[in-house]
This record gives structure tokens, sequence and C-alpha cells, in this order.
């Protein structure tokens, strides 16, 4: 389950619990499905915090790279890996 599932979960639930005049339709009582829904919302948001919010931050590594100018200078510069392959060094402004 997602965060947003479980954020949309709780919201409905929410909804049904507390906004809804109507207490029992033909034998369904809609605020205990409000609160089964926010329960079941709740369960996934404290898991997804749990398990996915670790592997959710973005993964930044920094290598230095060392390349020579055409006037014959060694030059230095720090270049960062974002998650997705692409690569920019810290001196310049971010796209």
């Amino acid at each position: 389950m997602t965060i947003g599932a479980a954020l949309f979960l709780i919201a409905v639930g929410a909804i049904l619990r507390f906004a809804v005049a109507t207490s029992s339709t033909h034998g369904i009582n809609m605020h205990t499905i409000g609160d089964i829904l926010m329960i079941v919302g709740g369960v996934g948001l404290i898991l997804w915090l749990a398990v996915w919010a670790p592997w959710a931050r973005s993964r930044r590594t920094s290598r230095q790279e060392t390349y020579e100018e055409p006037g014959g200078m060694a030059r230095e510069r720090r270049v960062e890996e974002i998650r997705h392959g692409q690569t920019r060094p810290y001196d310049q402004p971010p796209m």
C-alpha cells in the first residue's frame, strides 16, 4: 500500500464516520465501515513509514574528478550522483 492509498482510506473513513448523517442503511452501519477504513489506512500508513520510507530517501553519492584544462593545469571537482543516474558538479547550480 502506498502512502497515498493509506491517506485516501483514512480520509474516506473519516467522511463515513463523522460526516454521514445516516448511521445504518439496510443492516450496514456506515460509522463502523468508516472506523474500519480509518484503521486499515492507519495500519497501511504505519507499515509504509516502517518499511518503505527508508527506501524512499534520495540516494546520492559523490566522487572526485580530476581533469586537465587546455592550458595544462589540472583541476579537481566533486561530482554528485543522483538516484536516476544524472550527474552534476557541486560548483554548478541545479538545472
